[in-house]
């Protein structure tokens, strides 16, 4: 066994000096392995932090039930114990006329208008969270339910954004799935070209090396791990760019979550998602090393 690692771990030293005596054109097939990988990689990135957005808008599935102008607060919390007694409702929390006003000219800029109004213009608002376990067909049940109270003015609830969102974000994913297929095709490609070309480069070496009695095995050896050298380089190079790209955004993000009052911090990827993507990089190295030189090692045959 020590022997066979001994054979291995040379066999990959000596296929990474080779690419190192040629700086050049190894570097521009890492680079572009790199940035191959680091398109899908960045865009699941952008779903990403669009899911953990979106998880912040639960709230978004409540209904706001605006109560007529003429429902006093005490009928407005007595409202809120009638309906709250639902099972099919999780919470409900009552937002007065004066305290709407109140936050309206916190957030408006309005205030010194608003003093001059006679009267507060704003009903009492019911702000109703449906229950976890309720179906499309028993929120709309609830809607029409909410909307019939002696006491409710109209119903207010903003579901269909959220569904339009993520829905956007499952068709995101399918395509960044299937771009990630073809980006992943077009690398083993690149690699197996490049292997080609490396093969027809050494073919009277390999010739030799045949004609004194090496294996296909052993003389396709040296091409796998250039293979796997590259697939490397151009996985860790994909992790750079993409963190490279979250630190030129971090300010502007930054920036941006300011302005709405939001703590949100973009996320990046992970231990395991960066293990996958070096992991891949490797992997299709090795598959198109593998496919290369499988098929052309056969062709050269000592004479």
């Amino acid at each position: 066994m020590s022997a066979w690692a001994i054979r291995h771990i040379s066999t990959a030293v000596a296929a990474l000096g080779r690419l190192s005596r040629q700086p050049f054109a190894s570097l521009m097939t890492v680079l572009v392995i790199g940035v191959t990988l680091a398109l899908p990689a960045a865009m699941h990135l952008v779903v990403k932090n669009a899911q953990i957005i979106s998880a912040s808008w639960d709230n978004a599935l409540d209904f706001s039930v605006y109560l007529r102008t003429d429902v006093t607060l005490e009928d407005a919390q007595r409202l809120v114990d009638i309906v709250g007694q639902r099972a099919d409702i999780e919470s409900v929390t009552l937002i007065s006329a004066a305290d709407a006003l109140e936050e309206f000219r916190e957030q408006s800029g309005f205030g010194e208008a608003l003093d001059h109004l006679s009267v507060n213009p704003l009903p009492h608002t019911l702000v109703v969270r449906p229950g976890a376990a309720n179906t499309e067909i028993s929120i709309g049940l609830l809607n029409e339910e909410l909307g019939n109270l002696p006491e409710a003015d109209f119903v207010q609830v903003d579901t269909e954004w959220v569904r339009r969102f993520h829905a956007i974000l499952n068709i995101l994913e399918r395509a960044i799935a299937i771009g990630t297929t073809l980006l992943a095709a077009a690398i083993i490609v690149i690699i197996g070209n490049t292997i080609r070309l490396d093969i027809q480069n050494r073919r009277e070496e390999i010739e030799v090396t045949k004609l004194i009695g090496a294996s296909n095995a052993f003389v396709r050896r040296p091409f796998l791990y250039i293979g796997v050298w590259y697939g490397l380089g151009g996985g860790l190079l994909a992790l750079a760019l993409v963190g490279y790209g979250l630190y030129a955004l971090e300010e502007p993000v930054l920036r941006l979550s300011g302005l709405y009052s939001s703590p949100f911090v973009a996320v990046t990827l992970d231990l395991k998602e960066s293990l996958i993507i070096a992991g891949s990089g490797v992997t299709l190295g090795l598959v198109g090393s593998w496919l290369a030189a499988a098929r052309h090692m056969r062709r050269i045959e000592p004479r």
